[in-house]
């Protein structure tokens, strides 16, 4: 089974669903020495199935798929009519059309867990709740590591009882959606390195620390808290190798976009992004109800992304984004992992990770 101990350099590319994790982002980050990620989430099972065949291209270095946990049917069918017609004015005037609300979307998630069980993939990790017991028994019984993403120290103490493998710790400066058990909640909002340090003073499983991790300095200070590696995502998100829209790798170093801001307007889920029109005029409106909101806007999303209109379009970036630099993947990963490992922190990086690799 994969151990993050087999990496060379503890850093992880955050699955990011919506295109920005691409099969080459994955390779290059591996082949670096770190490890990279699918995200599964809103793929069909053939589109995810063809994107794993692309990274075994050639070679098969470790990696990793994320996969969204199913939410109970929709409950506030009032509220999402309610966001709906505040969507109408919006929708006419690019000639859009809303698409009918779902009361459930499973995401084809047995289907996917099938799927990573008959391709053995080595990594698979699980957003938006805990995996059932069924599907982490059926990735044990090929080998796979799995993890549960948590937000809070009752989280981790319910992932660790479900015999998961890791912990993804994720805290409040993380870009996209906040890996909240149920849509209902309001996010805790420890800071990343208080709730590592409180993860790590009970957990006996390993950690991976994610959100706002911009530079070398925040590993080291990671890493010495406890965590075994950090996950980053808004950091990759301008390489060459990022699948991100080009207006919103754009939106990052525009100066009219200056802070990020927590919002549901997009999707319905708590997801920290760039501070844009559409969440200036929706986000006081928009209902707790994923993934029902997320399909609402789909259509005006994907419009703004056709006419590069970042207003339009749900930026997700985390609290770090202004250091999001654009050059290649690997050259991200070993320039933070060479500032990690000269920067002061509490004790030094682990020996573990001083074999060799190039920088």
């Amino acid at each position: 089974m994969f151990s993050l101990k087999d990496l060379r350099i503890p850093i992880i590319a955050a699955p990011m669903a919506g295109g920005a994790s691409t099969p080459a982002l994955v390779r290059s980050l591996s082949a670096g020495g770190g490890l990279g990620f699918l995200a599964a989430g809103y793929k069909t099972p053939d589109a995810l199935a063809r994107q794993i065949a692309d990274v075994h291209q050639g070679s098969r270095p470790p990696y990793g798929v994320n996969v969204f946990v199913p939410g109970p049917p929709l409950t506030d069918q009032a509220g999402v009519d309610a966001y709906r017609r505040s969507l109408t004015a919006t929708a006419l005037e690019h000639g859009v059309e809303l698409p009918p609300t779902l009361a459930a979307d499973d995401d084809w998630f047995s289907a996917k867990v099938a799927l990573l069980i008959g391709h053995r993939v080595p990594v698979v990790s699980f957003t938006f709740g805990l995996p059932p017991a069924e599907a982490v028994d059926g990735l044990h019984a090929v080998d796979a590591c799995v993890i549960a993403t948590v937000t809070s120290v009752r989280e981790a103490v319910l992932a660790e009882e479900r015999g998961v493998d890791v912990l993804c710790v994720q805290g409040p400066e993380a870009g996209g959606h906040r890996a909240t058990f149920t849509t209902a909640e309001e996010p805790e909002t420890t800071p990343l390195i208080e709730l590592v340090r409180a993860i790590s003073d009970l957990a006996v499983l390993p950690l991976i620390a994610a959100g706002g991790i911009h530079s070398g300095a925040g590993i080291a200070t990671l890493l010495a808290a406890g965590a075994d590696a950090v996950q980053l995502g808004t950091a990759f998100l301008r390489t060459a190798e990022s699948g991100a829209q080009q207006a919103h790798k754009d939106a990052l170093v525009d100066p009219n976009f200056d802070r990020t801001v927590v919002t549901r307007a997009f999707s319905g889920r708590p997801a920290r992004g760039l501070r844009n029109a559409f969440i200036i005029e929706h986000d006081a409106t928009a209902p707790r109800a994923y993934p029902q909101v997320n399909h609402l806007t789909s259509g005006l999303r994907a419009d703004a992304g056709r006419r590069g209109d970042a207003d339009g379009l749900a930026l997700w970036a985390g609290t770090g984004f202004r250091s999001a630099r654009a050059e290649p993947a690997a050259d991200v990963l070993s320039r933070l992992w060479q500032d990690a490992r000269v920067s002061p922190s509490q004790r030094p990086v682990s020996n573990q990770f001083d074999g060799d690799f190039d920088v």
